[in-house]
């Protein structure tokens, strides 16, 4: 009788031990899930890179595109300026926020359209207002990447739908980012959780969830680009801006970057 107790006994142990061995594999399989295919973070300002995994592969960033659209929009047109919607704004695919040909909007509204709701309309139609089309339009980003440091990018639309010739690289766009967040009417778009004359509601998730210092800034997302995003947070004045590139879970895994930078490294000014 006594043996027979020792060995339930042992059985029902080799069975805990069992179980918690299957529950430390699913946490490990729980990191594996955030990799991402390229990432980088980097210093705003001092443009010191903290972190890289294959910065210089080129991929394709879906929506993330229309950073260096807001930027240039910023840099050369007047927030007040009226745009008239063209057809090819209302035909654009994906995202919208459902312009129609011929009626009038602000620069302004159309910035907070495209960076808010990713609205590819708008995108459209601010590139065609800045440039006359979407091909001089490319034609000045590539122009503008290349000035900021973004040389192994190349350009082909001001929205980011996919398009052959339409590619950049974590590190490039980490690069237009920072150069991005030093425009403080970008970071008001970009940090702002709400258009009040739209109700337009960011997209961002990390402006809702309490991560500390979350001020922006892009989303993007096609079955060619996979997840990607490009955040920023700022502690104790310090600027971070981290990219991950076809990243599955693109929020766990750019909280995790940012946390792991802003705890490793003393800025010294």
């Amino acid at each position: 009788m006594q043996e027979a107790k020792r060995r339930a006994l042992l059985t029902l142990l080799i069975a805990a031990l069992i179980v918690i061995k299957c529950s430390f594999a699913v946490s490990t399989d729980v990191g594996a899930a955030t990799q991402s295919r390229a990432e980088c973070v980097v210093e705003v300002g001092s443009f010191r890179f903290l972190h890289e995994l294959n910065a210089d592969l080129s991929l394709p960033m879906a929506s993330t595109t229309k950073i260096l659209t807001a930027l240039i929009v910023l840099e050369d047109c007047s927030p007040d300026e009226i745009v008239i919607v063209p057809a090819e704004a209302e035909r654009a695919e994906g995202s919208s926020v459902y312009l129609r040909r011929g009626e009038e909007r602000t620069v302004e509204e159309l910035l907070y359209g495209m960076m808010l709701r990713s609205g590819n309309d708008c995108a459209v139609a601010l590139a065609i207002h800045h440039s006359g089309s979407i091909r001089k339009f490319a034609a000045v980003m590539n122009t503008r990447a290349a000035a900021m440091g973004a040389e192994s990018s190349h350009f082909c639309n001001p929205h980011g739908l996919p398009e052959e010739g339409h590619y950049t690289t974590s590190r490039d766009l980490a690069l237009i980012a920072a150069h991005a967040m030093g425009n403080p009417a970008f970071r008001a778009i970009v940090s702002c959780k709400f258009y009040p004359f739209s109700g337009w509601k960011n997209k961002n998730k990390l402006l809702f969830n309490g991560f500390e210092g979350a001020c922006g800034i892009k989303t993007g997302f096609t079955r060619q680009a996979g997840r990607c995003l490009v955040a920023a947070a700022e502690r104790g004045g310090r600027l971070l801006v981290s990219v991950v590139l076809n990243c599955p879970q693109m929020y766990e895994r750019t909280q995790e970057l940012l946390d792991q930078c802003f705890s490793r490294y003393d800025f010294l000014t």
